[in-house]
C-alpha cells in the first residue's frame, strides 16, 4: 500500500470519530435541554442546545472533544 493510500484511510477514520462525536454530543444535548426545561435550570438547557449545535461549526476531532466535554461538565460545574 501506497503512502497515499494510508493517508486516505487515516482521514476516513477521522470522518467516521467525529461523526460519532457529533452524535454523541447531540444525545446528550437533547437529554440536558429536556432536563433543563423540565426543572426551568438555564444552564442545562443553554448546554444542550449549544451541546446539539456546536458539531455544525467545528471541525477538528481535538476541539470537538474539547468543547464537547466542557459542555457536558458546564451543568455540574455551573448551578444557577
Amino acid at each position: 500500500m501506497g503512502r497515499a493510500g494510508r493517508a486516505g484511510k487515516t482521514a476516513g477514520y477521522a470522518a467516521v470519530n467525529s461523526l460519532l462525536i457529533s452524535v454523541f454530543a447531540g444525545a446528550i444535548g437533547a437529554g440536558y435541554f429536556m432536563y433543563g426545561r423540565r426543572q426551568t435550570k438555564i444552564v442545562p438547557m443553554v448546554s444542550g442546545i449549544l451541546l446539539c449545535i456546536y458539531p455544525y461549526f467545528v471541525d477538528s476531532l481535538l476541539w470537538l472533544l474539547g468543547i464537547g466535554i466542557v459542555l457536558a461538565v458546564a451543568p455540574f460545574v455551573v448551578d444557577f
